[in-house]
């Protein structure tokens, strides 16, 4: 069992319940203080008047899932170190993360057209092409930045695997089915549904009871959690907040969606080139 990851990744979605839960308490009680007063007008450009209580069971349930799909896989870390993964495992990943954008999606229809809900629409998509590549270069100087401060060497020094389980298997798998799967689930599924997931539904959750900050800051943490790698936690964490700031600042789920797939595709195609020999593997060191 890796012991610090599990009890890492029970204190990050017990922080995430206890920010939630008492900033709602807060906010309850100031209400009730201050019932002559109107009520405060939303901030953002995303809208959160469709959502409902019962959305927060939904989000209950896929951060149940995430939570049990990560502390299982921490437990079973040193019984399966040796265990192969196939192209079926992949698959079932796929599965998963289509099901919860689908449900999602099946949630909300009847109460708003998906194309209103996720901004699908906005007119300056162009400036994708420009949001992307500037929020991919400034998570980069972040990481150097949290690299320059030590944070690897914390991790290392808590015993914690640096390399993600994702990137490991994109550098030492032999099957090639099992690597296009992986690159395509990377690339292409993982910014696409996990925004819809993430941004385009638990987050405006959130914010409806929350409030803009609250909600930003505890969709992040879970965000980063369920990718169930300790020393990637602080890194998507901050990934995540910033996927939220795109979100709100264009209320099109494009901008998130172009930055996250440029991020995950500049890691993949990275990899790929330190596998294949055409950058030195002392370079990512």
């Amino acid at each position: 069992m890796d012991l610090v990851t599990v009890i890492s990744m029970n204190a990050s979605y017990g922080l995430a319940v206890a920010i939630f839960l008492g900033a709602a308490l807060a906010k309850m009680y100031s209400r009730a203080q201050n019932r002559s007063l109107p009520p405060a007008l939303p901030l953002g450009k995303i809208s959160d008047w469709y959502y409902r209580k019962l959305d927060l069971l939904v989000v209950g349930i896929i951060v149940g899932f995430y939570y049990l799909m990560v502390l299982t896989n921490a437990m079973l870390a040193h019984k399966m170190k040796d265990y192969v993964v196939s192209g079926w495992d992949l698959v079932f990943n796929i599965g998963i993360q289509f099901f919860f954008a689908g449900l999602v999606i099946a949630v909300l229809a009847s109460r708003i057209h998906p194309v209103t809900w996720l901004g699908l629409k906005w007119r300056q998509w162009p400036w994708v092409a420009l949001i992307a590549p500037v929020t991919v270069l400034t998570m980069w100087a972040c990481f150097a930045g949290l690299y320059a401060m030590g944070y690897e060497g914390l991790m290392k020094n808590l015993g914690v695997e640096i390399v993600q389980d994702s990137v490991d298997l994109l550098q030492t798998t032999e099957d090639t089915s099992v690597l296009i799967l992986m690159s395509i689930t990377a690339v292409i599924v993982a910014p696409l549904c996990e925004e819809v997931v993430f941004r385009g539904y638990i987050y405006p959750t959130l914010k409806k009871f929350n409030g803009i900050w609250i909600a930003a800051l505890v969709s992040a943490l879970i965000f980063s959690a369920a990718h169930g790698s300790l020393a990637a936690l602080l890194p998507l964490f901050i990934f995540g907040v910033v996927l939220v700031f795109l979100y709100e600042r264009t209320g099109s789920i494009w901008a998130p969606i172009g930055a996250h797939f440029l991020f995950n595709a500049a890691t993949v195609t990275v990899q790929l080139l330190t596998r294949f020999g055409y950058i030195p593997e002392q370079t990512l060191q």
